[in-house]
């Protein structure tokens, strides 16, 4: 992670709009950094957090980004993504002229490119720059950013690049192509998660001991990323969201959307979203989503451990 001398002359005015999990992580590791740093979210405790953590808040995301030479965008979609800079209080005419636009919301890629174009004509650039790694790593400065851009992009975006992201992917010079890697990220992890939540509810209905399942499969050629990584939370009954369902109804359609627009087979993809439509049909949206194992449970009478289950 670069550090930048404390010298507001010479350091680029940051705006961080979206102060949830990850935006909260990459505002305070651009404040690590020493960077200047202005907040906005629609949630007041966040703002509040922020600010006891040093940083500056905005009222709106139009006063957070004045002048900014540098926005990062933290929000959910698309639709968030354009409100952000084009709506009410929107960004795009209060950050600096020449500024940089960063855009780490999954969104279909055709959108992408839609609002580059726009912003791009008042002479601000916009990096597709969707983000991997987690709430942890947001908090560490250890994130994996894929992203598309001009030459100008990266380099105006480079200062919050390297306080956010151990890896940066530079990818393209056209806006789409990030969000185009990230959906095949999003394909892989929904479908990984939701195969991890099949196994592990299976090998409840045949009465095995989970945490050996765990141990044994972990350690074997079908272990996953995912499964290493959400069935501890089912092992524990705890479904708290680290990574809401809708995330994955949300991702997964837009991956549906992008074959049948290629006229592209993704029949795994689509299992794997109906079992997250399932779980949010149940009210599961927003609880985590190795809550997938819950529904396969639910379907088949499978007994899977209760929170009060847990071992300490």
């Amino acid at each position: 992670m670069a550090a930048y001398a404390n010298n507001t002359d010479s350091q680029p005015k940051i705006a961080v709009i979206g102060l949830g999990s990850m935006g909260m992580g990459m505002a305070l590791s651009l404040r690590r950094a020493g960077l200047e740093v202005t907040g906005f979210d629609v949630s007041a405790a966040s703002m509040d957090r922020f600010l006891r953590e040093g940083g500056r808040c905005g009222s709106t995301p139009a006063e957070a980004a004045e002048g900014a030479d540098i926005v990062v965008s933290v929000v959910v979609n698309a639709a968030q993504t354009e409100a952000v800079l084009f709506g009410e209080d929107g960004v795009a005419a209060a950050m600096s002229p020449g500024g940089v636009f960063i855009s780490s919301a999954t969104m279909d890629p055709a959108i992408a490119r839609t609002l580059a174009e726009r912003l791009e004509k008042s002479g601000r650039h916009y990096l597709d720059a969707p983000i991997s790694g987690g709430a942890a790593r947001a908090g560490s400065g250890e994130l994996t950013v894929m992203a598309s851009g001009s030459s100008m992009a990266f380099e105006k975006a480079r200062p919050a690049l390297d306080a956010m992201a151990s890896k940066v992917y530079e990818l393209g010079s056209a806006a789409g192509t990030g969000a185009a890697f990230k959906m095949i990220n999003q394909l892989l992890a929904g479908v990984h998660i939701a195969a991890a939540c099949e196994a592990i509810s299976l090998a409840a209905k045949q009465g095995l001991d989970l945490n050996m399942v765990y141990e044994v499969i972990t350690a074997s050629a079908g272990n996953s990323w995912m499964f290493e990584n959400r069935i501890p939370h089912v092992l524990s009954g705890d479904y708290s969201p680290l990574s809401a369902i809708e995330i994955f109804v949300k991702d997964l359609g837009i991956v549906q959307d992008m074959a049948r627009a290629e006229r592209y087979p993704a029949p795994i993809a689509a299992a794997a979203l109906q079992m997250y439509l399932a779980a949010a049909g149940a009210g599961m949206g927003r609880d985590d989503d190795a809550s997938v194992a819950r529904i396969y449970a639910q379907l088949s009478g499978a007994i899977l451990p209760a929170k009060q289950d847990r071992k300490l």
